[in-house]
């Protein structure tokens, strides 16, 4: 027998090691291009900015304050800092929003997902400009969205059939480290804390009978405070104080301000200094000004004697809110909406988005911060050399975001009810129902947001929607394909006539 023809009748091999590669690779193709479109984006943003982004917040969080800001993210600084600088800090969090995309994408594969729609809900934390803008800003928002990914992946993970330990004791760990996960999150940012309300309402509705949800809704708050009131009893042992941070001077009064109807409003002599007309409101830039502005009549107003500014805006805002909560929750409203509008423009009303946009040059706040501060800030967290932005990088960066580099608002719309109907189809069977996953992101996506939107609107509270809606849509899309294949698949089994 000849070569060839021992050739031609010798069994098929196995694909090697770099077959069995690319042929993952030819499955994934989609994903992996998307993948790797958002890899060069990152190479080319750090390329940009040099060594790193720094924000009017970036200050409290390198030079530390416990008063000011939780210490999640700082720990994460002073981790990093002695080892590349800002620098390798920047670079840490472009590797995050890198990890998010993947697990993303394996999570919704496991759960059923088509790879078209995985590959979809990856793509805006991958491609989404304001996304690419923060990670290489030495700011907590990166880490905290990272952190609520991990902990919602750990929640829902379990989601093909396969062993369990006995006594559901594996299922009950998974519910526990998701919850404290999401719990530790709340020690990098504190409006974090709103998610224990959808971490509940997830344990509460699964597994069989009411006493074990119940344990299990306790089990999943208990582990979520954990790290909570660790982080308390932390402060308070260090600072005497019992607390997580403070936002600054009542940071309630922009939005009750923002919001109030003064003519109507029933309020003592000594508040009502402290109403802004509409052009003040204007000019001062809506909630983010009323709060922070010199000029802003919280700044302005006399303080009667016996009460402290604190005090006097605290009663202002209370007696707003009893008085007129329509008012204030349209206001809410308002804001909320924003975020699903087809193109990001400026409003005067809300917080500039310029601050989350590339600039050409390296940004800086004069009114705050000059060139020089930054710079030696950035030398005392091993940082050598200028904060310099490199062309032609930012200019295309730059161009890349206004010229439409971000997640369109309809989209997050289309999400956001797909995760909705998806949260609301009926029941596709015990172990492939998607109805509690798709409650518990979509929960979290609006407790979260809202939340956030109730004390002020600002482009850079909204990057867990990035994450958030996304994984909602396609999980609900997810539950709409299965509910679909049941139905017909019933059909076919019905007998005929």
């Amino acid at each position: 027998m000849t070569i060839i023809e021992r050739e031609a009748t010798a069994p098929a091999r196995a694909p090697g090691v770099a077959g069995a590669r690319w042929q993952t690779v030819r499955r994934h193709s989609w994903f992996v291009l998307v993948l790797t479109a958002g890899l060069v984006l990152r190479v080319l943003t750090e390329t940009a900015y040099r060594p790193a982004l720094l924000y009017i917040d970036s200050v409290k969080y390198l030079e530390g304050s416990v008063a000011t800001a939780p210490q999640g993210y700082q720990a994460l600084l002073r981790l990093l800092d002695p080892v590349g600088g800002l620098a390798l800090v920047a670079a840490v969090q472009h590797v995050f929003g890198l990890a998010m995309a993947v697990a993303l994408y394996a999570l919704l594969l496991r759960r059923g997902a088509p790879r078209w729609a995985a590959t979809l809900a990856a793509a805006p934390v991958l491609l989404d400009a304001y996304q690419l803008q923060l990670e290489q800003t030495i700011m907590p928002d990166v880490l905290f969205e990272t952190m609520i990914t991990a902990g919602l992946v750990v929640l829902l993970w379990p989601g093909r059939q396969g062993p369990r330990v006995p006594g559901g004791a594996w299922p009950i760990a998974v519910y526990g480290s998701g919850a404290l996960v999401l719990g530790a999150s709340v020690t990098v940012r504190e409006i974090g804390v709103v998610l224990i309300v959808p971490v509940v309402v997830f344990a509460a509705l699964t597994g069989p009978g009411w006493r074990r949800r119940m344990k299990r809704a306790g089990l999943a708050a208990g582990c979520f405070m954990l790290p909570v009131l660790g982080y308390l009893a932390g402060t308070f042992a260090v600072t005497g104080h019992f607390g997580m941070a403070g936002n600054g001077p009542s940071p309630q009064y922009g939005r009750a301000a923002a919001a109030a109807d003064c003519a109507t409003l029933n309020i003592p002599a000594a508040q009502r200094a402290l109403c802004p007309t509409p052009a003040q409101t204007r000019a001062l830039g809506g909630v983010d000004g009323l709060l922070h502005n010199p000029r802003s009549p919280g700044h302005t107003a006399p303080v009667p004697p016996g009460l402290t500014r604190d005090e006097l805006l605290d009663r202002f805002a209370l007696a707003t809110f009893r008085q007129q909560p329509l008012r204030v929750a349209a206001s809410v409203a308002r804001d909320s909406v924003r975020l699903f509008a087809p193109v990001r423009t400026g409003d005067p009303q809300v917080t500039p988005i310029a601050r989350w946009q590339f600039q050409d040059v390296y940004p800086t706040y004069p009114q705050r911060y000059s060139m020089a501060f930054f710079t030696r800030l950035a030398h005392a967290h091993g940082s050598g050399g200028d904060l310099v932005a490199v062309q032609p990088a930012a200019s295309f960066l730059r161009a890349y975001q206004l010229g439409g580099g971000y997640t369109p608002g309809p989209l997050y719309a289309v999400f956001l009810i797909a995760g909705v109907a998806g949260a609301l189809r009926r029941r596709t069977g015990r172990l492939t129902d998607l109805r509690v996953p798709c409650l518990l992101v979509t929960l979290a996506a609006v407790v979260l947001l809202v939340s956030s939107d109730a004390f002020e609107f600002s482009w850079r509270y909204q990057l867990p929607a990035v994450v958030l809606l996304p994984l909602a849509g396609m999980l609900g899309v997810t539950a709409q394909k299965k509910a679909g294949l049941k139905g017909r698949r019933s059909r076919r089994a019905a007998p005929s006539g």
